[in-house]
């Protein structure tokens, strides 16, 4: 070992990066099988021998055998046994681990762990003559789960559990929400009981004929989900309309304000409404009380969804909307096919981020590298979410190149894109002050060995880990690494 080589001081995330090092060598990945700090990471590799697996099944550690469980390539045979380990936590991951084999299926759809069947009951890949045998477990939990993730369950099941005992049960069959699409349609003859069902009525509003009487009852229940229902639907009668527009909940209110019936002057008011709740003034500015809280809280999220409304009828008929004083119609509008190049020029100038992007993706033969730049420098990235218009517009290598030194580190995050990026620029992004940034190029495959035993060594635990999972680190580097880890 040099004096030169820096040692890293996140070795655990070192560690954890080599065993996700597709060119870890097999004799490297056997020794990781003794490792006991992590998560066992290296039991979920796709490259395990048999050998390497048996020694991990006669380790039994937990972490090492749970991500076993959930390797989707580990052998059927060494499933069958994993479907009689005693911990209910590897049996649990084994359910969901993807491809399992059909025998241990018929196992675990009677383990006695309810984690375990839950497990099962959200797993597509369950045969459905046996998962259909959890809509009779004992536990209403795991009949719930089979509800919200088999939403296309054959009629007799669905049937079971819209009538199930358990109001949990029901509320999960006839709901506004399901785990997987598309969204069941309940039996024509079961409809009056889940309408007068306070559990399922919001999940049965969207499938009722709504006259005058059944709309102005529904307009009135105490439930806000019901109350949404009716505001969304097609039948909504006008004095019904008005009535949900000044409703209390933002919620309902936002469902109006889409309807394409809705007069333009309400459609004014409601937006103006739930901009003024969106932007009441916060603690601790002033001391608020609990319902001026809520209803700026509520009143956000309002605005968020005004943001991301769906909008077919406008997308079907964009033109009268590209101009439209609100964000979601002009991007509803610019989804539009085959619109004007002119009307599209303007989309992609919109204030809107959202709107700029929707065009873009809808009329990519009208942008050029420039405007896919700008697109993507000014693009507003809902939380959590980790795409970028760049993710559909590749960049070309010259402006990757200039981006290196952008001083946008969210923009020079793009510069390791190229694949034959110099190595000064390279070295540039490795000593960047943002971690995120060098966390980016520490997989590159062309980073010099140096500049990457710098990242190995990085003070950042998310670039050093990132840096031991390149394909490119030397046998010997990651041999010297186990050895410092005591491996």
């Amino acid at each position: 070992m040099s004096d030169a080589e820096p040692l890293p001081p996140h070795l655990g995330e070192v560690v954890e990066g080599l065993a996700r090092n597709p060119a870890l060598p097999p004799e490297l990945v056997r020794r990781l099988v003794a490792y006991r700090r992590g998560m066992g990471t290296v039991a979920k590799r796709p490259d395990l021998t048999d050998d390497v697996v048996a020694e991990i099944l006669a380790a039994d550690h937990h972490w090492l055998t749970h991500s076993l469980a959930l390797n989707s390539r580990t052998p059927h045979a060494v499933r069958l046994v994993l479907a009689e380990h005693p911990r209910p936590a590897i049996r649990a991951a084994l359910a969901v681990s993807g491809g399992v084999p059909r025998e241990v299926f018929e196992r675990l759809v009677d383990d006695p762990d309810v984690l375990v069947r839950r497990n099962v009951a959200e797993s597509d890949d369950a045969p459905a003559d046996v998962r259909a045998r959890l809509a009779d477990d004992p536990e209403p939990e795991v009949r719930a789960t089979l509800a919200r993730w088999w939403p296309q369950a054959p009629e007799a099941v669905r049937r079971r559990l819209l009538t199930d005992v358990a109001d949990s049960v029901r509320a999960a069959a006839c709901s506004t929400y399901y785990a997987r699409s598309p969204h069941p349609v309940p039996p024509a003859d079961l409809l009056p009981a889940l309408l007068a069902d306070p559990v399922t009525r919001a999940g049965a509003v969207r499938h009722c004929a709504l006259g005058a009487e059944a709309a102005r009852r529904l307009a009135a229940d105490p439930d806000d989900a019901v109350r949404e229902q009716v505001a969304e639907h097609p039948d909504l009668p006008a004095r019904s309309r008005e009535l949900l527009a000044e409703d209390p909940s933002p919620q309902v209110r936002v469902r109006v304000f889409a309807r394409q019936d809705t007069p333009e002057a309400t459609r004014a008011a409601i937006h103006a409404g739930i901009l003024a709740d969106a932007n009441l003034p916060t603690w601790p500015e002033v001391d608020l009380d609990d319902e001026v809280v809520e209803r700026q809280f509520m009143g956000r999220m309002a605005r968020s969804e005004l943001a991301s409304l769906r909008l077919p009828w406008v997308t079907a008929d964009p033109l009268p909307y590209v101009d439209s004083p609100y964000p979601g119609f002009r991007a509803a509008a610019a989804q539009a096919d085959g619109l004007p190049a002119a009307v599209v020029a303007r989309l992609l100038h919109d204030e809107d981020s959202r709107v700029r992007t929707k065009a873009a993706q809808h009329a990519r033969d009208q942008v050029d590298p420039a405007t896919a730049e700008r697109i993507d420098r000014t693009y507003d990235a809902p939380k959590g979410s980790p795409w970028r218009p760049a993710d559909d517009f590749p960049l070309p290598v010259s402006v990757l190149r200039r981006l290196a030194s952008d001083p946008d580190p969210r923009m020079r995050l793009l510069a390791p894109r190229d694949p034959d990026l110099p190595a000064q620029l390279l070295g540039l992004l490795a000593a960047d002050p943002d971690s995120t940034v060098r966390c980016e190029v520490a997989a590159h495959p062309r980073l010099p060995l140096g500049v990457l035993l710098e990242l190995v060594a990085d003070p950042s635990a998310w670039v050093a880990k990132a840096a031991a999972g390149n394909p490119s680190l030397p046998p010997a580097q990651m041999h010297r690494l186990l050895v410092l880890a005591g491996l």
